[in-house]
């Protein structure tokens, strides 16, 4: 039998013992010692002291584990033998190596441990640390943990951009020039292991390079290797790759470490904000979040003091002039109100494309018209990263207000109305503007649902663009979409 076993008596010195436990004391003959002793007095792991003697004095059989002085982990269990009066005299032990699983577990703890670990860094640290000394930190951090507990000395990391597919390289150690420089993308065919398992999402075991058709040349001499998909959320963003230059050199247990590894690897590059994705929703927040504390409300006061000019402007010419130059601040403000949002959001850190700019959308100016904040917001939030110019109102008196300020030298480019306004209908606001503008650059906003007011039909008889609608609340694409053809029909209007 493969386990160690002795019999001991009441004083717990060996009586006997097989071949096997005779191997692991390496005494010569330990009968007649203290079975403790014997195995040069190893440690004992948990809460049970004295094992041996707790068997005796209950009856009962106990457990324990021990580790020696080499770091080597036995599983004791000792069982009491009993007389005839039912008195224990003798005690049964045997002992099982489990040296490997107890090695395996702390590696694996010492894996969690390492992996929660990537990126701890206290939030002044990040705050203060350039992006790219982030990014090297996370590096340096994952070649540790590889090298020193995975024990894999050639590394490679890729990230996919979510848009294009291309696998870009973050990190290597130990890959050929060539191949660490190769442009992959995630497919099923013809770009490599790396290219199927971004693919797939399923960790891939090439046991033999030689013999793998999948496989493309990676460390030189490599003859297997092992690749694991990054995923966050269950979606891939990446891929994790070692090469050995022996055949068969990763086991199963490999394969749950760098598993186990790579959940974290992910979670640090979320952190630390070298996914595309999450960059732009956090911008988007960031943007979102100013906006509904200061940039609406500053909208306000740009409306009060257009409506205070406008009844002033032949009473006292100086007082307009204050309130001229009111207003050019407050709109200033507003423009460093923007880029300071821009600004709150995360640095891009890899070369993965967010949405592109609409660069027909630069420098426009857009009046945006509607009883709903949450509206007024999202008009911000998402035509302003595209370097519009955005105001926002309630009413349409306001617009109609805010339009004939303008016209002196701030005009606006398009105007989004909801069909329903606390004062009047989008076709009221129409009807007010053509006198200033022809044809009247606007957009209607409407909700699904029955227009009772048939507000739609009469402002495509009163000259509204076949394309001038969109549906609340805003659709990213549908609005910049609709804002470009109306900003270029008006403008051929004009000319």
């Amino acid at each position: 039998m493969p386990d160690a076993v002795a019999l001991l008596d009441a004083d717990l010195s060996i009586l006997w013992a097989n071949h096997v436990f005779m191997e692991w004391c390496n005494r010569g003959n330990i009968v007649g010692e203290q079975f403790l002793t014997a195995l040069s007095t190893p440690d004992i792991v948990g809460p049970e002291e004295q094992p041996l003697i707790t068997a005796l004095r209950t009856v009962h059989a106990t457990s324990a584990l021990l580790k020696t002085r080499d770091s080597r982990f036995f599983q004791l269990h000792a069982a009491p033998i009993l007389d005839s009066i039912n008195s224990p005299r003798h005690l049964v032990v045997t002992l099982r190596d489990v040296s490997a699983e107890i090695q395996q577990q702390q590696k694996l703890a010492a894996i969690q441990d390492a992996g929660r670990e990537l990126a701890d860094l206290k939030p002044e640290e990040i705050f203060e640390m350039p992006v790219e000394d982030r990014i090297e930190l996370l590096k340096s951090n994952i070649l540790h943990c590889t090298k020193d507990l995975l024990k894999f000395d050639v590394v490679e990391i890729r990230l996919m951009d979510q848009k294009t597919r291309q696998l870009i390289p973050l990190l290597e150690l130990g890959m050929d020039t060539e191949a660490s420089h190769r442009e992959l993308f995630a497919g099923e065919a013809n770009n490599g292991v790396t290219g199927f398992v971004a693919f797939t999402g399923k960790s891939y075991l090439c046991e033999d390079t030689a013999n793998d058709p999948l496989y493309l040349t990676g460390a030189k001499g490599a003859k297997s290797s092992l690749t694991v998909p990054l995923k966050l959320h269950n979606e891939v963003i990446g891929t994790f790759n070692v090469e050995s230059p022996q055949p068969h050199a990763f086991t199963d247990a490999d394969l749950q470490f760098l598993q186990i590894f790579c959940r974290d690897v992910a979670v640090s590059l979320n952190t630390l904000q070298l996914l595309a994705a999450q960059r732009m929703n956090a911008a988007q927040e960031s943007v979102e979040k100013i906006h509904r504390e200061v940039a609406v409300p500053i909208d306000e006061i740009v409306c009060d003091v257009t409506f205070v000019t406008e009844r002033l402007a032949e009473v006292d010419p100086e007082l307009r002039s204050r309130l001229d130059q009111i207003l050019a601040t407050a709109r200033g403000i507003k423009n460093v109100i923007q880029q300071v949002g821009r600004t709150l959001a995360p640095t891009e850190a890899v070369p993965v494309q967010g949405p592109e700019k609409r660069e027909k959308l630069k420098g426009k100016r857009v009046l945006v018209v509607d009883g709903d904040e949450n509206i007024r917001c999202a008009a911000h939030a998402l035509l302003e990263p595209h370097d519009c110019v955005v105001e926002t109102v309630q009413r349409g008196s306001e617009a109609e207000s805010l339009f004939r300020y303008g016209l002196r030298e701030l005009n606006y480019d398009a105007v989004i109305s909801g069909v329903k306004l606390p004062d009047m209908s989008g076709f009221d606001l129409m009807m007010r503007l053509q006198p200033m503008v022809h044809p009247v650059p606007m957009i209607l906003s409407q909700e699904f649902g029955w227009d009772a007011g048939h507000t739609l039909v009469k402002c495509r008889q009163a000259g509204l663009h076949p394309s001038g609608t969109v549906i609340k609340p805003f659709k990213e694409r549908q609005l910049l979409d609709t804002l470009e053809t109306i900003i270029d029909w008006s403008q051929v209007g004009k000319a």
